[in-house]
């Protein structure tokens, strides 16, 4: 099988640690539903409380914080109604009260052969994302950045963006994934991070359910 993250990684996904090439190589329309579940160590940044509020009628980011806060990652690859080799990930953190979604469409655009990621259920924000290898990890860091309005595409300026660094590892020494992922802008500073491990099992289903295909409408692209 053959991901967006593979396409984007080339001969270098042959370096990931089998377990992570597994999780990320779900190929489109082949029904397997990945569900990992585990524990988050979430913080965040004071300043930013107002914009991350507003972000969770998104299912971007959330104000919460706090330790060994369950957590749930769903992934499912699909190719979207225009064409794109796609794959969701919909990671819920329980916060009690309260459960938080944060969620991303990852997109494989052949044209430019770049990696996309269009963040929350309708894909407010665009994203180039470079991933790479290290020691059998995927590292992924954000590139350039946009604004989606409808078909149109506004760039964010330096200021406004932010850097985004995620980090995916397997430890065969207690046979969990373990993640850490930062956010982070220039003018603000830290604006969330999460760091923890979780266990994965695969499920075959009967397609992409419903609920997992966000971002609609996404027929254009960012430009190149």
């Amino acid at each position: 099988m053959t991901g967006v993250y593979e396409r984007a990684l080339g001969e270098a996904a042959a370096d990931l640690h089998p377990k992570v090439r597994d999780r990320y190589s779900l190929a489109p329309d082949d029904g397997t539903v990945c569900v990992g579940r585990g524990e988050m160590n979430i913080t965040r940044g004071t300043p930013v409380l107002p914009a991350l509020y507003a972000m969770t009628t998104q299912n971007m980011l959330f104000p919460e914080a706090g330790e060994d806060v369950p957590f749930s990652v769903t992934t499912v690859a699909y190719t979207t109604d225009g064409g794109h080799e796609a794959m969701t990930t919909r990671r819920a953190f329980d916060f009690g009260d309260t459960t938080r979604l944060f969620d991303s469409l990852t997109v494989w655009d052949a044209e430019a052969e770049r990696l996309l990621d269009f963040l929350g259920t309708h894909g407010r924000v665009a994203s180039e994302l470079h991933p790479r290898v290290e020691d059998g990890a995927l590292v992924v860091a954000g590139g350039r950045q946009w604004a989606r309005l409808g078909d149109r595409y506004v760039p964010l300026p330096g200021p406004l963006a932010a850097d985004v660094e995620v980090r995916d590892r397997y430890d065969e020494t207690d046979d969990r994934y373990h993640v850490t992922a930062t956010v982070e802008n220039d003018l603000v500073g830290h604006m969330l991070g999460y760091r923890g491990t979780f266990t994965q099992k695969q499920t075959a289903g009967d397609g992409t359910p419903d609920d997992l295909r966000i971002v609609r409408g996404l027929d254009r692209l960012p430009p190149r």
